[in-house]
């Protein structure tokens, strides 16, 4: 007769997985206040996280279309299990998808996310980072407006792996809406408008694997507890996600509710950096930017380069290099003062300009206040 193998044999701890669900499921349930009254309420009828729960549409406004992005936060996850800190990275998760929702002028609605983890039983501090990661997620959906009404935890064993000994890995899909007169695809961008940057004081959750690469190479496999020139590498390194999704929404008005400024288009600075995520908001229109006046990068993003000998012309082509966001507008005191009042520094960067080159007054380690071309 064989040897008698249980489910948790196989790495599996279904009763560990119903309490782990359960955090989640309470700290999503405190984010359904966020959509109180608005399009998209969560409603449910039983108080479980098995429980029915769906979205109440209400009186849909006219032209209402609605859409889904996708996205997870890739090998920024490392950095949260390097640190034993894992109380922001649901920042990380909601900005990739919200913060792109909003580039085409749609109203972030609600969340589902599947979280797929080695093991629950292998890190004796399990529910302690899964305390963090449910509080992170509340936090996060609360600056983002939006609702958590979903979401699915797996162990996988023999899938998932990283640093130490609490692995996952985190991806999300969100629903959003919008209405034919609030859709935004560029075409309503001209010369002389002005291009305002929201600041970004971290990595956002782009280029990750290069920033490991950059520090494993230089400072060896802890270099996430080291310091160097005042640069705390791991804390550094793991600074959230501004999410700036409800600024935008604010500026452009949610559903049913009026624009408070002029937004000619968005643009969401991540993985390709600032020509190529406003090189595309050029394309529908062939103009061109001059921006002379960007936010200085993160410091350890100066580090990396100067480290790793990356000409300016790259790592503006890598990272978000301080801008978080794009906003082409010809009305940047309206735009400036609305993100001021959520909390967000802006300020005019530039501007667009006839042909289709993308000028840049960079504010990298090697090339600082000279001009580069692309």
């Amino acid at each position: 007769m064989s040897e008698k193998i249980t489910y948790k044999d196989a790495g599996v701890n279904v009763d560990l997985g119903n309490e782990a669900s359960k955090i989640f499921y309470k700290a999503s349930k405190l984010s359904w206040n966020n959509r109180v009254g608005k399009f998209g309420e969560v409603k449910s009828s039983q108080n479980s996280f098995s429980g029915l729960r769906f979205l109440d549409l209400g009186d849909t406004p006219k032209g209402t279309k609605v859409s889904l992005s996708s996205d997870g936060i890739g090998t920024k996850v490392e950095i949260a299990e390097r640190m034993k800190n894992h109380s922001t990275i649901a920042f990380d998760l909601i900005a990739m998808v919200a913060d792109d929702a909003v580039v085409r002028g749609g109203v972030p609605i609600s969340l589902a996310t599947v979280l797929d983890v080695n093991s629950l039983s292998k890190d004796k501090n399990v529910f302690k980072y899964l305390q963090q990661l449910g509080e992170g997620y509340t936090k996060a959906a609360d600056s983002a407006g939006i609702s958590i009404s979903n979401g699915e935890l797996a162990e996988l064993p023999d899938r998932i792996c990283g640093y130490g000994d609490f692995n996952y890995n985190w991806g999300s899909t969100l629903l959003w809406a919008s209405t034919s007169d609030k859709l935004i695809d560029g075409s309503k961008v001209e010369v002389g408008s002005s291009v305002v940057f929201l600041q970004e004081k971290g990595f956002r959750s782009n280029g990750f694997s290069l920033l490991r690469k950059i520090m494993k190479s230089n400072f060896g496999d802890e270099w996430h507890n080291k310091e160097v020139d005042g640069i705390k590498l791991g804390e550094e390194a793991l600074i959230p996600s501004t999410i700036y999704c409800k600024c935008v929404v604010d500026m452009i008005g949610d559903l049913g509710e009026d624009a408070k400024c002029n937004v000619q288009a968005v643009s969401h600075i991540t993985g390709g950096g600032v020509p190529e995520k406003l090189g595309r908001v050029l394309e529908e229109v062939n103009l061109g930017l001059e921006l002379d006046n960007l936010y200085t990068p993160n410091a350890l993003m100066l580090k990396c380069q100067e480290l790793a000998s990356i000409p300016d012309e790259e790592i503006y082509k890598t990272w978000c290099m301080g801008q978080g966001m794009a906003i082409i507008t010809n009305e940047p005191e309206k735009v400036i003062a609305i993100a001021k009042e959520h909390n967000i520094d802006a300020k005019v960067g530039g501007k667009i300009v006839s042909g289709q080159k993308i000028r840049i007054k960079s504010q990298g380690f090697f090339k600082k206040d000279e001009w580069l071309e692309f």
